[in-house]
Parts: C-alpha cells; structure tokens; sequence
C-alpha cells in the first residue's frame, strides 16, 4: 500500500515542479525589484539601480555560463548587439517607470510588448479578443483611459517604452534562438550593462561605488536575475511554450502583491482589475498560440 501510494504521488510532485519553479521564479523577480526600489532608489537612483543590477546580472552569468566556450559566428555579433542594446534600455526605462508609479501597474503595463509581438504575429480571429482585453486593461491603467487612476503621466510613458523595448527584445532575440540560452542571455547581458552603465555613472557619481551599495546590489542582482532566470530554464524544460506563457502571466499579480506587503503601494480596483484584464490577455494568448520552439525571449525579462 505504501509503495503504491509513493508511486502515486511521484507522477503529481513532478507535475508541481514546474508551476513551482514558474512562481519561484516571478516571486523572486518581484523580491528583487521590491528590495531595490526600497534600497537602491534612495541611495542611487533609477538610473544607478539599473546599472548596478545589470551589471552585476551579467557578471553573475558570465561567470555561470562561461560564454567563451562557444563560438559566436560573425553573422551573430550583430544580433547580439542589438539584443543586448534592447535589454539594456529596457531595464533603464522600467526602472525609470518604478520612480513615479506602482510596481505592479508598471509589470501590467510592461507586458503590452510582449502581447503586442505575440498578437500580431497572428491572423486569427480570435486574437481579436486578447487585443481587446488588453486595450481595455490598458485603458483603465492609463491617465488619459476610462478609468480615473491618477498615474503619473511619465511613469506611465517610461512604462510603455519598455514594452517597447521588451518587444523589440523578443524579436531580436529570436534571432539567437539556434545559440545556447546560457551563451546567448550571457552576452546579452554583458552588453546590456556597457550600455546602461553610463548612464548610472552619470546619475549617482561616486555614491555607486560604496561598499555597503555594492553589496545590496549584488543581493538584487542574484535575486532578480540569477535566481529566475535558473528557475525559469528549469521550467521550460518540462513545458511546452504556450504552457510557459500562461504561468509566466502570474507576473503583474505576483509584483502587485508583494509591493503591497513590502512597499505599501496600494492600488485601487480598477488597477487591480485592469491588471487581471492584462493577464487574461495574455494567459489567453499564450493558450492558443502555436506551438513553437523555445526562444531567449522568456530568459532574461
């Protein structure tokens, strides 16, 4: 009877692996960015707090995948580039948006790039439906939308310019789809960091490289990136893609309820609902979408 109540409980905890490395992976996202907006921000700023945690990110992963073991083709070098450029402004303008409004209304805003590559890229009829859940969503978000929010007008702009550096990302990064992940991700974010580490340099001066800052940010650096981005390659090896994108969806609630437990930021009920309209969109996308083969896009977002 033991054994065969074991062996019927193996099949349904390997099953929770995945949904638990997926939440894992969003939860630890989510502590990260929470823990460096509380810290880093005051110190550093938006500016400082991306380039220390990108490049802190990246050494992480340099050291981790040891990208100098692969050859990169000529024909990649521009790919990675352009990858890298993405990613890095990307960061910068999320961080940028997390100055002036809520962390959770800027991950729901954030994710139009993504539904807007995953959307157009189709001719069905059914689409149709998720553009509308997501314009709706978007609407009740934005300060000039139907519904009354009181968001910061340039947050919301930054927020919306790294959904469309996220987009452009995922298209750039397609292009790498035949590289390893851990190579491509690593140089990705290398890049990443050359490219917003000036601008960090120029905010905060000196005050980036004090030791008790460097130290925070190495936290947010392994909790932020190394952490999800282990997790979430755990994840796509045991599901399908579209699977992936229904669960990675969790994201907009996940940030919104730990920014209210850590940074007491309150949203109001149309927020909320607008977020769960976001996030019907895209778990609504990602269950129809065809199937396809993994891409870097899910890696370092």
């Amino acid at each position: 009877m033991t054994s065969t109540s074991t062996a019927q409980r193996a099949p349904f905890l390997s099953s929770l692996v995945p949904f638990l490395a997926v939440l894992g992976s969003v939860t630890a996202l989510g502590l990260g960015t929470s823990w460096a907006k509380h810290t880093l921000f005051p110190a550093v700023g938006a500016q400082g707090t991306t380039a220390l945690r990108v490049g802190f990110s990246a050494l992480l992963l340099l050291a981790l995948w040891r990208p100098w073991r692969w050859r990169l083709a000529p024909r990649d070098v521009k790919a990675v580039l352009l990858y890298g450029v993405t990613l890095g402004l990307m960061n910068l303008s999320f961080y940028m948006s997390l100055r002036s409004i809520p962390f959770g209304v800027a991950v729901a805003i954030e994710f139009a790039g993504p539904l807007a590559v995953a959307i157009l890229g189709s001719r069905r009829a059914l689409d149709f439906v998720w553009i509308a859940l997501a314009i709706v969503g978007l609407a009740l978000l934005l300060p000039v939308g139907v519904g009354d929010t009181h968001l910061d007008v340039i947050g919301v702009l930054w927020a919306l310019s790294a959904a469309t550096f996220w987009a452009l990302y995922i298209i750039f990064g397609k292009r790498l789809g035949h590289l390893h992940a851990g190579h491509s991700v690593a140089l990705g974010l290398t890049v990443a960091a050359l490219v917003v580490f000036p601008f960090g340099v120029a905010h905060a001066g000196a005050a980036l490289f004090t030791p008790g800052v460097l130290l925070v940010a190495v936290g947010v650096a392994a909790v932020s990136s190394a952490i999800p981005i282990s997790l979430e390659m755990v994840a796509l090896k045991r599901l399908p893609k579209e699977a992936f994108g229904i669960m990675i969806s969790m994201e907009p609630a996940v940030a919104a309820l730990l920014a209210l437990l850590l940074l007491d930021e309150r949203l109001s009920a149309a927020q909320w609902l607008a977020i769960g309209l976001i996030m019907a969109a895209s778990v609504g996308c990602a269950a129809t979408s065809r199937r396809a083969a993994p891409t870097t896009e899910t890696l370092a977002a």
